[in-house]
């Protein structure tokens, strides 16, 4: 009502505030992501249905299929799932970023308030004063009390929307935060994945190495005999020697692998190096066989650093508009009222009423050129941002595109590894067999058994490989995307933050999460 008394201009400006408003989004670029290509398929070559079979498994690749939220539990191991619940529930590293993602929500809210809302204060003074003499009135100085006591309120009108875009800007980068935080979680347990799959393929290298350490220095044994008896040369002598001292040189390097892979995995899991977990059984992992392939166009909507990208882009949006409006007018209301007195019973009378009410209004005239070159940097970063989303979305689809050659090249070594392991163990078994029986001497028993060991090491790497480049499928194809009516709100959390329902337009999609 106080509005009414204000002169004519005034009231015209303050009415047409909300219709401003509404245009305030023209002052900078809409947001949007740009259109990005939307490839056939993600390689080079098509890709294929599915994987040639390795030891007894084809692997299909299903098009189109949504991402799988807790994909290690394809692996059906449960120590494989402890370990990574485990992860998840105790990361330091995860811990301070659901902290820090907190405390960015948190500093969200008291912007909104801060800013949409008008700010009431109240205060209270009490002083004593001791003024100079005035040589009229004599060579007395005074000696006065003031009593005040106070409400103030202050509102500033987003005539233009610059408060309300500096919001949705800062509403933007917290879901950049919030997308972060799902991409650390993601790759916290596709870590611990890899690294327990890594851990127990070493330990079962380094177990087959030994026997294989073993085989070279009884072969070396035999051949030192043998020169000292005139049979072999020192040539033949010397070659066995350093073939087992080769053998033994690879082991400490195998076991420093181990080792460095499990406290890493110990530190994944949020305990110390010295309590690292007992390896996994590799032989009890089971690669999953069917691995969801989300098409180029979904994969936009279900990788989490492709939405954290576009929050930025949106944030950068944001700040042009906020830069814009930065030049146009700006009005402020202020008020308050209280009681005031040079004595206490003054003060709380009726005569110490006091009260105050005013408006200020300023337009930016000259800064220097500040205000113009502002806008210029915000430009340049939103066209920045612009170039980072695709480059966002480009390193995506090569993520894609690498992971699923690779498994098709792993399966392909893998059933070449398998075949030839099989080959070399149904060797051994028969010339173990015919040295039972006499008719072979033992060194031809330990060199089958050395080329069985040796393809029997190739079929554990493949096999390692395999199951890895599996999870690292499952990690590129991010989350499942947002069913029909559902929001990036109730998607992301369990409850949702009414402190930004003051602020229309503003898009702030895991402001309330709680994770």
């Amino acid at each position: 009502m106080a509005i009414l008394a204000f002169p004519r201009h005034v009231r015209l400006t303050l009415l047409g505030g909300a219709a401003l408003t509404l245009a305030a989004c023209s002052f900078g670029p809409n947001g949007e992501p740009p259109a990005m290509p939307q490839p056939a398929h993600y390689g080079a070559e098509a890709q294929p249905t599915q994987t040639v079979p390795a030891q007894g498994i084809t692997q299909q690749f299903v098009v189109g299929a949504k991402p799988v939220p807790e994909w290690w539990k394809l692996y059906q191991s449960e120590a494989l799932n402890a370990l990574v619940d485990e992860g998840l529930r105790n990361s330091p590293t995860l811990a301070a970023t659901d902290k820090s993602l907190a405390a960015a929500r948190e500093q969200l809210r008291a912007q909104i308030g801060s800013s949409m809302l008008p700010t009431i204060d109240a205060g209270g003074q009490v002083t004593r004063n001791r003024a100079l003499a005035i040589p009229e009135a004599g060579p007395n100085t005074f000696l006065y009390n003031i009593f005040v006591g106070q409400l103030q309120a202050h509102y500033t009108f987003d005539l233009f929307g610059a408060a309300r875009l500096a919001d949705a800007a800062l509403a933007a980068r917290v879901n950049v935060q919030a997308y972060q935080f799902d991409a650390a979680r993601r790759a916290l347990a596709a870590n611990i994945v890899t690294a327990a799959i890594t851990s127990a393929a070493l330990r079962a290298q380094i177990d087959t190495t030994e026997r294989l350490v073993t085989l070279a220095n009884d072969q070396a044994r035999d051949t030192q005999r043998r020169y000292v008896l005139g049979a072999v040369s020192h040539a033949d002598q010397l070659s066995a020697q350093q073939s087992a001292a080769s053998l033994s040189a690879s082991l400490p390097g195998l076991r420093q692998q181990w080792l460095t892979t499990r406290h890493a995995l110990a530190v994944l899991l949020g305990r110390t190096p010295d309590a690292a977990p007992d390896d996994l059984d590799l032989a009890q992992l089971h690669v999953p066989e069917q691995v969801p392939v989300v098409v180029p166009s979904e994969l936009l909507r279900t990788r989490p650093d492709i939405q954290a990208a576009d929050a930025a882009l949106k944030a950068a949006a944001a700040d042009v508009g906020v830069a814009t409006a930065q030049m146009f007018p700006s009005l402020s209301l202020s008020a308050s009222m209280g009681q005031g007195g040079f004595s206490w019973p003054v003060a709380l009378s009726g005569a110490g009423a006091i009260w105050s009410i005013g408006a200020s209004l300023s337009q930016p005239l000259f800064h220097g050129g500040a205000l113009f070159a502002q806008r210029r940097a915000a430009v340049d970063t939103y066209d920045a941002t612009v170039s980072q989303y695709k480059q966002t979305v480009l390193t995506a689809f090569q993520n894609v595109a690498d992971t699923l050659a690779a498994l098709q090249h792993d399966a392909q070594a893998l059933d070449a590894a398998n075949i030839a392991a099989r080959s070399a163990q149904g060797i051994f078994d028969e010339t173990s067999g015919r040295y039972r029986l006499g008719a072979l001497p033992i060194a031809s028993t330990r060199s089958s058994e050395q080329q069985f060991r040796n393809a029997q090491l190739d079929e554990i790497r493949y096999t390692s490989a395999r199951l890895t480049d599996t999870a690292a499928l499952f990690q590129a194809m991010g989350n499942p995307p947002l069913e029909p009516g559902q929001t990036k709100s109730t998607a992301a959390s369990a409850s949702t933050s009414t402190a930004t329902s003051a602020v229309p337009g503003v898009s702030t999609a895991n402001v309330g999460a709680s994770n």
